[in-house]
């Protein structure tokens, strides 16, 4: 059942690293099923934008609420889990645990921060390989995969915390080109099955694809958002029609 109010809502953010502001008053809603792609130059606060929605970075000012989480006043970890079981987030870089195992690192979160019973999280975890395309590697350390199936482990490892919310922080930017499509593809799997997404990235065809919506970020403002069709088609702003004669 659809939500009559937005799943995420964030209004008027800021957040500064010493005297440099990074975000100037963000404002977004996204609403439950929706992917969003968040585009725009390096440094332009992209991706501090996802680390405050999940929590890993506190506000200096504003509101950020994800469905009954109002992120904004969560102070200790403990406040935080509920958040963490409904938003996860896949990084660039793909954070696996060396000494154990792709089915080993999937297991984890959900046995140790939600006390799931072990037989149930790896059965989920075993189903959850097979969707992103590594059955066959469940056995396997992070050492012996390729870049790209690291990501897709990733991604299986987020999916285990059973989340209403995926956040991808420019997941293939750290990859080799040939391993970028079948990140891509896994990604857009998630969006065609009706997960709430919102993605930084740098690939711009890929946004144009999958986005309900692109908004396209400067100097930590969203500078236009609207339907990709429009957004890369008729920029309304110079700001976006600069970047984009760049990238494209």
């Amino acid at each position: 059942m659809k939500r009559s109010e937005a799943l995420i809502e964030i209004d008027n953010i800021h957040k500064s690293f010493g005297d440099f502001e990074v975000l100037k008053g963000i404002s977004l809603s996204v609403n439950e099923g929706e992917a969003v792609c968040i585009i725009g130059p390096s440094g332009s606060g992209k991706s501090t934008v996802l680390r405050c929605i999940n929590g890993l970075l506190p506000i200096d000012e504003g509101f950020i609420r994800v469905g009954n989480h109002r992120v904004h006043e969560l102070r200790s970890e403990k406040e935080m889990r509920p958040l963490r079981h409904q938003v996860s987030m896949v990084f660039q870089q793909y954070n696996l645990f060396p000494h154990k195992t792709a089915l080993e690192n999937i297991m984890m979160a959900p046995i140790q921060v939600l006390g799931h019973e072990r037989a149930e999280v790896e059965d989920r975890a075993r189903k959850l390989l097979e969707k992103v395309r590594l059955g066959n590697k469940a056995d396997s350390y992070p050492g012996m995969l390729s870049g790209g199936q690291q990501q897709r482990v990733a991604i299986a490892r987020a999916l285990a915390m059973q989340p209403e919310v995926i956040l991808f922080d420019e997941v293939t930017a750290a990859l080799d080109p040939e391993t970028v499509k079948e990140v891509l593809l896994t990604i857009r799997e998630l969006v065609d099955d009706g997960l709430t997404c919102i993605l930084v990235t740098h690939e711009m065809k890929f946004a144009r694809e999958v986005a309900d919506r692109v908004c396209f970020t400067d100097r930590g403002l969203i500078v236009e958002n609207a339907p990709p069709a429009d957004l890369f088609d008729n920029p309304q702003d110079p700001r976006t029609r600069e970047f984009l004669g760049q990238v494209l």
